[in-house]
């Protein structure tokens, strides 16, 4: 649906937008101001993205000409939308489907500011550092991203986590000096400050800086030979002696036990983006279906495909079922660890199947980038593994369920 169509039609004359991939109609949760500017999303997506996907995804090289266009859709907090509650954070969640439909990497790079950075400054700036940082962020006049993640600690990054701060006070002020490194950093060459997690060697407890990209003693390195979100600009960063003031210091990152709080809220986010994965890859490979003709036939009329075809179809919609119920309940404030990991952990389950569905039905042609379906395959192999592994998850919904932990000491 073309922008103009979207902003002529009423609530109750839209089109949906997504009339394929949400059986259930999910999209009926949304107002018809937040399904307008979905359409705009959708309409710059497939005009000015799409066409540019496939190139760039081969040469492993982010679109930097769409950064700018797609920050000035003013999609983190539109001024036409007012209403609070479970319908906003719907609005989010499709927000991030829309992205991943069309390109993984599109909606790890926009969720990096949007998610993980803002949730970094919401959960742990103070209510002053929220004040003035909180404006920049939704507006990306201030990048950031989120660098937790080292070179020998993913899983196990709560103890093992090994960059270190220093606090020191001297004729430069009150600061901190960091030292360590971190890796898998998505966005950080283009990010202005990058919020690094460092545990302070003076109490062990973890603390959150906003380091300057540019400072003296921070090295960014990009992460080759990926096979997976190879648009995305991963980075692996070394800091030396870097020193941070006190003021950029997140002051309510005081332990483990907060950043926690913010991985429950941004892993609802990663299982939006599975979902989005699914339903770009199944909508690929039924478009793909009903063109090709095999034996003089539509490859979409054998009951083979058929019968993948609805298994995808049930797999995006339970995953769409499972993620639209999450964010109700975290719009109401009900945050436990264990439902945001039981949805990354289960609508990636479900995302690798039907990707795997998706590339078996297109054939051969499955593996080219013609078709788009073996980029959704190949990069959600990276979505399965971020923001907690499916071991990881299923370990902290076990907890969850038993009381006990199976978490090794």
């Amino acid at each position: 649906m073309s922008a103009h169509a979207v902003e002529q039609a009423t609530a109750a004359e839209q089109t949906r937008l997504y009339d394929v991939c949400d059986y259930y109609d999910a999209e009926s949760l949304l107002t018809g101001d937040e399904r307008r500017v979905l359409g705009r999303l959708r309409s710059f997506l497939d005009e000015k993205a799409r066409p540019l996907l496939a190139d760039h995804w081969e040469r492993g090289e982010f679109p930097a000409e769409l950064a700018q266009p797609l920050i000035d859709l003013d999609l983190m907090e539109p001024a036409e939308l007012t209403a609070e509650g479970p319908a906003r954070g719907i609005y989010q969640g499709f927000r991030i489907f829309e992205l991943a439909r069309t390109d993984a990497s599109l909606a790890t790079w926009y969720t990096s500011q949007a998610g993980l950075f803002r949730t970094a400054i919401r959960v742990g700036a103070s209510a002053e550092q929220q004040r003035e940082w909180m404006p920049k962020v939704i507006d990306f006049s201030l990048k950031g991203v989120f660098s937790l993640t080292e070179p020998e600690s993913g899983s196990d990054i709560a103890g093992g986590l090994a960059t270190t701060a220093r606090r020191v006070q001297d004729g430069e002020g009150d600061s901190w000096i960091l030292d360590g490194a971190k890796r898998w950093i998505g966005g950080a060459s283009t990010a202005d400050v990058l919020a690094i997690f460092a545990r302070d060697v003076a109490d062990g407890q973890v603390k959150a800086f906003l380091v300057d990209r540019e400072a003296a003693g921070v090295t960014l390195e990009k992460i080759h030979g990926k096979t997976a979100l190879r648009m995305m600009q991963n980075a692996h960063i070394t800091l030396e002696g870097v020193r941070v003031p006190e003021s950029m210091r997140l002051h309510n990152v005081n332990s483990f036990r907060d950043v926690a709080a913010m991985l429950r809220a941004m892993r609802s986010d990663v299982a939006w983006i599975a979902t989005g994965i699914q339903a770009g890859a199944f909508e690929a490979a039924l478009h793909y279906v009903t063109e090709r003709q095999q034996f003089g036939r539509p490859l979409g009329s054998f009951q083979l495909v058929q019968e993948k075809l609805a298994r995808m179809l049930g797999n995006v919609t339970a995953a769409l079922s499972l993620v639209v119920r999450l964010t109700e309940q975290q719009a109401r404030g009900i945050y436990r660890d264990q439902d945001s990991a039981l949805a990354k952990m289960q609508t990636c389950l479900l995302m690798r199947e039907t990707v795997a569905l998706a590339r078996e039905v297109v054939g051969g042609n499955g593996i080219t980038l013609e078709t788009d379906v073996a980029r959704f395959h190949a990069d959600a192999e990276a979505v399965y593994s971020y923001e907690g592994t499916h071991e990881i998850n299923a370990l902290i919904v076990g907890r969850a369920l038993t009381g006990e932990s199976a978490f090794t000491r």
